[in-house]
């Protein structure tokens, strides 16, 4: 006997068209009605939306170089849409985001080059993106070591500081002193109470200097303990949580550590978070936190359930993927009310505290 097509309930394909006054609202419909990572495409900007409409509190994780590549302006976007609530970035992406903030030169390159030769004309490279050794990378050393020197006494010295801490001065700084803070992110998560962690306190540009700066009389001590706690006390503290994370790597390790820190580490029965959306490269297959999957991550506490609705990891390279999420949410979604969630953390390590 013949059987039902186990596809029966499934939509049809129909082939869509182009337009030429297609939105990107119009053109995510399209991917939808496709295929392969196209329909992947559709999920994660319909799971952003549903993010951004039923209020979780958005966490930001950024790999790799998108910053020094010129995406946060991108960035900056979201936060002042009040799309983006906490930022977990590699210290290199808050570096480099600073050249923009001080109009320092950082130029769109070919990617193939006699690097021998580079390197004898004082040029580095991050495959397309070139940038002087001394007008660039020399004079954002100065500046952050002129940071250190004019907000030491008041704000940086006395006590351990968490990274969200030192970035939000540092961000109140360069918003004050810089040519065009407003192509900064880090000027405007500080102005706007978006706490700004680091993946790692040693390993970039900024905690160089401060080798220097420590050495210059000018110490500064900071904490990988309180990050731990202050994020796990954003997790802990707030209804809904959702992931954005741009690459892999240690952001994703850090904003998904925040939920074993609490039930495993402190004892605190709690489930994990809600959401996530991943953009990268990585494979599973090779074992890295980059290429885990959102259900492998269940068995670590790290989310709540696999649900499919809930957990949707695109593959492909961020640069392409990204913009058009974001400007997706930007046009299908109202503004947010900003969080500050910066200013209400010490409240919320309090209760985190007060609940073991």
């Amino acid at each position: 006997m013949p059987h039902h097509s186990m596809f029966k309930d499934h939509p049809d394909i129909v082939p869509p068209a182009l337009s030429k006054a297609m939105s990107v609202v119009d053109l995510i419909d399209v991917l939808g009605r496709t295929s392969f990572e196209a329909r992947n495409v559709h999920r994660g900007a319909r799971l952003f939306e549903r993010m951004v409409s039923d209020n979780d509190v958005i966490w930001l994780g950024i790999a790799g170089a998108g910053v020094a590549g010129g995406m946060g302006g991108m960035i900056i976007s979201l936060i002042e849409a009040g799309v983006i609530d906490v930022i977990c970035s590699t210290g290199a992406q808050v570096y480099h985001d600073l050249h923009f903030a001080f109009d320092l030169p950082v130029k769109a390159i070919p990617p193939v080059w006699d690097d021998n030769a580079l390197r004898r004309h004082g040029d580095t490279r991050i495959y397309d993106i070139g940038i002087r050794d001394k007008e660039t990378l020399d004079a954002q050393d100065a500046i952050i070591r002129r940071f250190i020197r004019e907000c030491h006494r008041e704000q940086l010295s006395g006590r351990p500081l968490s990274s969200w801490e030192f970035n939000r001065a540092l961000g109140k700084w360069t918003h004050q002193q810089a040519k065009y803070p407003q192509r900064s992110f880090v000027a405007t998560a500080a102005e706007h109470g978006v706490p700004i962690f680091w993946d790692s306190l040693a390993n970039h540009s900024i905690a160089l200097n401060l080798v220097l700066t420590d050495r210059s009389g000018l110490p500064i001590s900071l904490s990988a303990q309180k990050d731990i706690f202050d994020s796990a006390a954003i997790v802990f503290s707030t209804e809904q949580t959702g992931f954005i994370e741009l690459g892999g790597g240690g952001p994703k390790n850090f904003i998904q550590q925040t939920s074993p820190t609490i039930s495993q580490i402190l004892g605190i029965n709690f489930e994990g978070a809600d959401r996530g959306l991943q953009i990268g490269t990585a494979i599973e297959r090779e074992g890295s936190l980059s290429g885990c999957t959102f259900s492998e991550a269940v068995t670590w506490g790290k989310y709540r359930s696999v649900d499919e609705e809930k957990m949707v990891q695109i593959w492909g390279e961020y640069s392409v993927i990204f913009p058009i999420l974001a400007a997706y949410v930007i046009a299908k979604c109202a503004k947010r009310p900003l969080k500050h969630i910066a200013t209400q953390l010490p409240q919320f390590a309090k209760k985190l505290e007060q609940a073991r």
